[in-house]
């Protein structure tokens, strides 16, 4: 029989009652002939729960018991997804990690996959069973230790097993019924997109739009996963939700597809810097070291302040997250201290955003950036630092302006309209 991933979200399965919707989509499939997968994520609010139990018994915990714990989660999901299974005649089992087996590496929080054989799960398909229930975000280390996925891993494993499984689709059921050309949240023009490349989706989820984890879309795209994103809270058929597919599967795309942004960013600037081979390796080396997530650089001539200094400076400029600003600061004190470059000013502001704009279509048409920022500037809205790419071009503003530039560039380009 041809094989369907399925996947459901924590506010798919959040009580017993969301459960049983979740086991009649199910069921569903199963009568259109499909051997069903299903990776389920923990109840909706219960992994910030033993996350807390861990955090309240030891601050500086065993990552491997932190692990054992906070997986387990998913073990309840799964069992009581299979047991609804069963009591509506559907032949069902219940798969943790270390039974499929799932092999990852040993990295604790924050594992990857190695393998997922298939022959204990084909075996029970033999014996005429209709759905594995498989527990999310979670493998087996070479050690025999159970590992996690980090953020997002159930999205990671319902792609790994589609990729495994050679399934036809992998459906990622969630709380949204498919992506959008930006969030309906803040634009009420926003558009339900019926397919959307995965590139462009790969750039929509890494700039802040929080439909699918990146992780997942880029072993998608390695793998040429079809997913579809759909909602779990209403009826729905094969044309429901939105294909994340090849760009060949698509005719003809729009320019831009979507606008996205992320709310809290932090713009650093370090101040007359020398100018000098190996200067961004010694800014950025030690802020890598330190986990810090750098974003956009922009690197520019700095003022002569000494006519006498023959010296080349220049000033460096970088975003990152709000929440990793003082650990930038202190590595970037801590590489100074240490002889690895000088700099005159450290320049932070925590009030900005970053809005973006993406598509496959601006390989082929020029004028995206030109439009882009003269619609801003119809806004009074000022740009503090760009960036692009082959499909994407963001920008960092305000955070005050920042709903105001999404609806200015959505109406720009036209995304409340689908393509005739």
């Amino acid at each position: 029989m041809p094989v369907l991933v399925m996947k459901f979200g924590g506010t798919s399965v959040a009580d017993l009652s969301r459960i049983e919707n979740a086991a009649k989509k199910v069921q569903a499939e199963i009568a259109r002939g499909y051997d069903v997968i299903v990776i389920v994520s923990a109840m909706s609010g219960k992994t910030n729960e033993l996350v807390g139990w861990v955090e309240g018994t030891s601050k500086l915990y065993d990552a491997r018991e932190y692990d054992a714990i906070v997986s387990s989660g998913e073990n309840v999901t799964a069992g009581l997804l299979a047991l609804r299974l069963q009591e509506n005649g559907v032949p069902a089992r219940s798969w943790q990690g270390w039974q499929v087996p799932i092999n990852t590496t040993s990295a604790h929080s924050s594992a990857r996959f190695v393998s997922i054989p298939r022959g204990n799960i084909d075996a029970k398909f033999a014996e005429g069973f209709k759905v594995a229930v498989v527990a999310g975000f979670q493998g087996v280390s070479a050690e025999g230790r159970i590992t996690t996925l980090g953020r997002g891993g159930s999205d990671t494993t319902a792609v790994a097993f589609a990729a495994a499984f050679a399934a036809e689709r992998c459906d990622i059921y969630t709380d949204v019924d498919g992506v959008y050309t930006t969030d309906p949240r803040v634009s009420e023009k926003a558009r339900k997109l019926d397919k959307i490349a995965y590139e462009e989706m790969l750039e929509l989820a890494s700039l802040g739009a929080k439909v699918l984890q990146t992780r997942s879309v880029e072993l998608a795209m390695r793998y040429k996963v079809r997913l579809r994103v759909l909602s779990s809270f209403e009826d729905t058929d094969e044309t429901s939700g939105t294909l994340v597919c090849d760009e060949d599967e698509i005719m003809e795309s729009k320019v831009v597809s979507g606008v996205a942004f992320s709310r809290d960013e932090a713009k650093m600037t370090l101040v007359r810097v020398e100018d000098r081979p190996g200067i961004a390796a010694a800014i950025f080396g030690p802020l890598a070291d330190a986990g810090v997530n750098v974003d956009m650089i922009v690197q520019n001539i700095s003022e002569q302040a000494d006519p006498s200094d023959k010296r080349a400076y220049t000033d460096m400029t970088f975003s990152c997250p709000t929440n990793q600003v003082l650990r930038a600061k202190k590595a970037i004190e801590e590489a100074q201290a240490a002889g690895k470059f000088a700099y005159a000013q450290l320049i932070t502001d925590s009030d900005v955003s970053k809005v973006s704009v993406v598509g496959i279509g601006m390989r082929s048409h020029a004028g995206v950036a030109a439009k882009m920022f003269a619609s801003l500037a119809a806004e009074n809205v000022n740009i503090k630092v760009i960036a692009t790419s082959e499909i994407k071009i963001s920008v960092l503003i305000d955070r005050k302006y920042m709903e105001l530039a999404v609806q200015a560039l959505h109406d720009a380009f036209d995304l409340d309209k689908a393509n005739t």
